[in-house]
């Protein structure tokens, strides 16, 4: 495909701007267009930061149609992967005329299984209330009925539901080809058409679990394609940090004592005692969870590996734990044979149990079963041509390393327990992602990653780094918006600082005028959870006072979605959310006219995944502040600022609470990276730019 089809395409009179009304060319849109054909054609990597409003999507779906070969889509989350299938690639596709096969791929988790939905039927146990049953028969129908099984598919029934954890399988406990309904199974009719579509749509989560996979040597999940695009790409570093780790719960171990017990008794009954099996895994795994117990009382609820308080109570009880496991696996793996259930348990059994064994290495003096020591050879042996005995390399505090080549992140990887009341769970992680990832691109492959949150005021190293992309082609458009006039960013004087007690009232009270004085709705943005609830409650109070009549809405009381349906609906609605609204959210026009940040978003101290990073950095005498810290709260506030201008039309007031963006230093490397709003810090000049545009669209 030529530069000059691209130019046509996207033309005032090309065939988008003839069939989709109000299209509008965007010379930014083209750019990228051009930009990705180029990658497509060299087979190489772009790194493309594109601002809010360039048309990212149809920016890459026009060389992805175009190009000839096949391409795969990753969305960051399963709603964007909805919308890009149902929505954006029909139009497109009509708009081109062009015979494209597309196909949706998640992760099996998504789709109903009909043996794990015939199992729970069939125990009436299992079922843990009057609504799932309600909820189980609208699965039945609808798998009688649905062509794909995707659970996004049935809005009967809640997708958090608990019950859909019983009616999909998981890659431990599908049956594979002895699955009675191999041929109905709603997966892999998901996969095969993935294999034959010319554009397959997955999300992140999915990639990463291939990616994961084939690190295994199990590449039977993902096609083979061309061009893979990743968009909102920004979120690729944790979220292959969260997909290259491991984690077991105690939930998972109490699950699999159940199932031991079930399958046991339905189908070698004769073989042991399956009850007393049950029982024992049960009670191993709560020992653990007891062991962990004082846990609860440190900062976060997490300890890593070096840090469990009482280390020789908790490695015995996981010792005895993983002991436990062995003998049933050793149990079921004599009757494994018998039927289907069996076999699913005792895959599940070993599975779970060399995650523990695998989390539990290197021990506490260095250690490690899994693999070879490592050695250090003395100059003395090396000049009379033989070597010392082996001797162990000294091991970082809570970070093990199977070797260090030259990157010291490549194969390190921390370990850590979080305990919760009702939960225990033991998590591992690596410290940099950049190895495994950048080699999973194949040669013959290009690859694309694009959102509007890539660089730091234009620097995309600490981007590039995370991944290992060293070879990639960096490309930046600015948003079409005008800002200036479309916005204000107001950062209010003589607030305290962040960590003062006196901070969350007088933010609230700084909020206040602007929450009456804006008709549209108002988004609060925390960084912490006991934020969202501490100013959802100084909110309700000032509002009680004051007389003021508006839905209040926080994180926590329902689902996400219900949630930004509600504010959507509401018009003039105050939502007070943490992490998970600082992106991922699209609320154009005057249903969202005000978003206030309440402090800059540093990672919480306490998670031990940041902790390692910075603590190794600091080893390797570099600054973690500045070369890890800040870029991620640069990155993470202009997705926070973000949310308030999506279109040509809309306009408000953006309020960053948090003082040090203006008096430290380092502030103005964050606000430089924000979009280019007017400024002030004086609370009139806010109210004014409120009250003017209200009156502006009275008028109109």
């Amino acid at each position: 495909m030529l530069f000059q089809e691209i130019t046509e395409i996207f033309a005032q009179d090309g065939p988008i701007a003839q069939a989709i009304p109000g299209y509008r060319p965007r010379l930014a849109q083209q750019e990228l267009a051009q930009a990705i054909e180029q990658a497509l054609q060299e087979r190489g990597t772009l790194v493309a930061e594109a601002g809010t409003g360039t048309g990212k999507t149809w920016a890459y779906l026009v060389p992805a149609f175009m190009g000839g070969g096949k391409a795969l889509v990753s969305t960051g989350t399963r709603t964007l992967q909805d919308q890009l299938f149902r929505r954006d690639v029909p139009r497109l596709r009509a708009a081109l005329g062009l015979p494209i096969t597309v196909a949706l791929l998640k992760g099996r988790g998504n789709y109903v299984c009909h043996y794990h939905m015939g199992r729970l039927a069939g125990d009436e146990r299992a079922l843990k209330s009057r609504a799932e049953v309600g909820q189980l028969r609208r699965i039945q129908v609808f798998a009688l009925e649905s062509r794909t099984g995707d659970r996004s598919d049935l809005a009967d029934v809640p997708e958090d539901a608990d019950i859909w954890n019983r009616v999909t399988s998981t890659r431990e406990n599908c049956l594979g080809q002895d699955c009675p309904h191999v041929k109905d199974c709603f997966v892999l009719k998901a996969r095969r058409q993935a294999q034959d579509a010319d554009l397959v749509v997955v999300n992140h989560a999915l990639f990463m679990a291939d990616l994961a996979l084939r690190e295994e040597g199990i590449t039977d999940l993902l096609p083979e394609v061309d061009l893979v695009v990743f968009d909102e790409a920004h979120q690729l570093p944790d979220i292959a940090t969260r997909f290259l780790g491991n984690s077991v719960s105690s939930h998972q171990l109490l699950d699999l004592a159940r199932a031991v017990e079930v399958a046991g008794l339905a189908h070698a009954r004769e073989s042991t005692n399956w009850s007393e099996a049950g029982k024992r895994i049960e009670h191993a795994a709560r020992t653990l969870r007891l062991a962990a117990a004082p846990i609860e009382k440190m900062p976060g609820h997490k300890a890593t590996f070096h840090a469990v308080p009482n280390p020789h109570e908790f490695d015995q009880a996981l010792e005895s734990l993983i002991e436990c496991l062995d003998k049933s696996a050793k149990l079921l793996g004599v009757v494994s044979e018998k039927h289907p259930d069996l076999a699913a348990v005792f895959k599940s059994c070993q599975e779970l149990r060399a995650r523990l064994f695998q989390w539990s290495q290197p021990d506490r003096e260095g250690r490690n079963a899994l693999a070879p020591a490592p050695t250090v050879v003395s100059e003395s042996a090396v000049l009379a041509g033989g070597t010392d005995a082996p001797q162990p390399l000294p091991m970082a505090a809570d970070v093990s390393a199977d070797n260090t080549d030259a990157d010291p992140l490549a194969e390190a990887a921390v370990r850590w327990v979080e305990q919760g009341t009702h939960y225990m769970r033991l998590h591992s992680a690596p410290l940099s992602v950049a190895r495994i990832f950048s080699r999973y691109r194949k040669r013959d492959q290009a690859w694309v990653l694009t959102s509007a949150t890539l660089s730091v005021h234009g620097d995309f190293c600490h981007f590039i780094r995370q991944l290992g992309l060293w070879d990639a082609t960096t490309m930046r458009w600015e948003s079409p918006f005008d800002y200036a006039s479309q916005g204000v960013l107001y950062v209010p004087k003589g607030l305290p600082l962040p960590n003062d007690r006196r901070f969350n009232e007088a933010f609230v009270d700084t909020l206040m005028p602007l929450v009456r004085a804006a008709a549209g709705g108002v988004l609060v943005l925390c960084t912490t959870l006991r934020s969202v609830d501490h100013i959802a409650d100084l909110l309700s109070e000032r509002f009680d006072h004051l007389g003021i009549d508006r839905l209040l809405l926080r994180q926590g009381e329902s689902s996400r979605r219900v949630l930004l349906e509600r504010f959507r609906n509401g018009s003039n609605a105050v939502l007070v959310g943490s992490a998970s609204f600082w992106e991922g959210i699209d609320v154009p026009g005057d249903a969202l006219t005000l978003v206030a940040i309440d402090k800059l978003p540093f990672a919480p101290p306490d998670d031990p995944v940041l902790e390692a990073r910075l603590n190794l950095c600091r080893s390797q005498g570099g600054n973690p502040f500045m070369e890890y810290q800040l870029p991620e709260a640069a990155i993470a506030l202009k997705q926070g600022a973000g949310r308030l201008i999506r279109s040509e039309q809309d306009w408000g007031v953006l309020v960053v609470g948090d003082t040090r963006i203006v008096d430290k230093p380092y502030g103005k490397l964050l606000w430089r990276g924000l979009p280019p709003f007017a400024r002030t810090r004086e609370p009139e000049q806010a109210l004014a730019f409120i009250k003017s545009r209200q009156s502006d669209l009275l008028h109109v």
